[in-house]
């Protein structure tokens, strides 16, 4: 089958492994990940997260980057012409479509999200958290939740500044933004671990996430470990698939899938030393939940010598974390639009962008005036969940795992042999097979 030339190429192998770093890295180890190990058994969690990144996210994400860089198409036709090439029909199409469905949902609540940290970057600043005792630091948090416009404004401001780096293409906007965002994050990252160990309670942390308690593992420990494993690395978003069609031949799939898992557990455990040292100091609750960051670590940081500098500096790290991330989740749509509807890229983004604001009013409304609505409450499951939670929890727990277990199925079993071959030609024999092997 001819191949498209199309798609634009990354500029070299290491840039696309820092892109896809990029895609992965962002608030589902920064933000996500410390509430779900505080309120998931603490270091029970954290083993079966590192197990599952390196033995199930891993293999999926080398087979993702197959995908892509073998049809050179948009995620929603790229299972597709590689089935051609096998033979098959058109139908495994479905990987795409649930990819790009899901991750499309889930960024109209990740970037309601990034414009909390947008928000609360700049409260910090500007000192208004300096001196706040406890109840007004999550009086603060509560008022912000139930002014509509304030959080809707901030979340258009993420948007913008988003929606102009996409803009600029794979060369002009996205490989400068992971070039810049890499090290700044990683630098923030160093210091404020060291900054949190020197001046929390270390060793309760140490304690807390990193002894072992083989106890704590439950069925349900695990498979929240496995979803954290899902969400951080990205697999079954589509965005590993629109960013394997830029591949250029030479650079290895199984290699980058191996830096994007290690990228992921290195950030994952400077975020818990990040987190719970003070936590621990200050005497709050592991356990907080989705609001450990905005309400409990605020409060530390409304205490603490220093803090409002210490405070910026964590959400100007939420938000370096936030932004590419948001690109690669919105390229599934964009490269789509690119090659069916023919649009230019500025087009494309804005059209992209555009919708999924739309779709993100209802996500922003949960909060405050619809709270009270639960669209799917007829069904026992969903009785309590808001919109924001019916859009976060059905790609996250149906529509990934769908689309992953057919990527399994059909790169594992049903792509010829000769396919898989010369796409994953550039690792070893051994890594090929147990890439096959893990997926089946």
């Amino acid at each position: 089958m001819p191949k498209s030339n199309a798609a634009p190429l990354w500029s070299s192998g290491p840039v696309f492994y820092l892109a896809t770093v990029g895609a992965a890295v962002g608030l589902g180890s920064i933000w996500r990940l410390p509430y779900q190990v505080g309120s998931s058994g603490g270091s029970a969690f954290l083993f079966l997260f590192t197990v599952a990144c390196l033995l199930i996210a891993t293999p999926l994400l080398a087979a993702e980057f197959l995908i892509g860089r073998h049809s050179r198409k948009s995620p929603p036709e790229a299972a597709g012409a590689v089935a051609l090439d096998s033979g098959l029909t058109t139908r495994w199409n479905v990987i795409g479509v649930l990819g790009t469905i899901a991750v499309f949902a889930l960024m109209s609540t990740y970037t309601v999200v990034a414009g909390w940290v947008l928000a609360y970057s700049w409260k910090c600043a500007s000192g208004v958290l300096v001196g706040l005792s406890r109840p007004e630091v999550a009086e603060l948090w509560r008022g912000f939740l139930l002014r509509p416009f304030e959080m809707g404004a901030w979340h258009v401001a993420f948007l913008v500044l988003v929606g102009v780096i996409s803009a600029g293409g794979l060369r002009g906007g996205i490989e400068v933004a992971t070039k810049v965002r890499g090290p700044v994050l990683f630098i923030l990252l160093v210091v404020l671990a060291t900054y949190a160990l020197v001046r929390g309670d270390a060793r309760a942390a140490l304690r807390f996430a990193f002894a072992p308690n083989f106890a704590a593992i439950t069925p349900q420990v695990a498979l929240a470990a496995i979803g954290q494993a899902f969400y951080a690395t990205g697999v079954g978003e589509a965005m590993m698939l629109a960013y394997g069609a830029y591949v250029p031949k030479g650079t290895s799939l199984v290699r980058a899938a191996l830096i994007i898992s290690g990228s992921i557990l290195v950030v994952s455990l400077l975020a818990t030393l990040i987190v719970f040292p003070l936590v621990f100091r200050y005497g709050m609750n592991p356990a907080q939940g989705p609001e450990l960051v905005f309400d409990v670590l605020a409060t530390v940081f409304a205490e603490m010598p220093g803090g409002r500098l210490v405070g910026t500096l964590f959400f100007v790290l939420l938000v370096f974390a936030a932004i590419t991330p948001s690109i690669a989740g919105f390229e599934p749509v964009i490269a789509w639009l690119q090659q069916r509807a023919k649009m230019s890229r500025v087009a494309a983004v804005a059209a992209t962008l555009s919708a999924s604001w739309i779709l993100s009013v209802g996500s922003v409304l949960s909060f405050n005036r619809w709270s009270g609505w639960h669209p799917l409450g007829a069904f026992p499951l969903f009785k309590d969940k808001t919109f924001f939670d019916c859009v976060d929890f059905l790609p996250s727990n149906v529509l990934l795992p769908a689309g992953a277990f057919a990527t399994s199925v059909f790169v594992g079993w049903r792509v010829s042999r000769a396919v898989i071959s010369d796409e994953l030609s550039e690792t070893t024999p051994f890594g090929r097979k147990w890439c096959v092997w893990a997926l089946r």
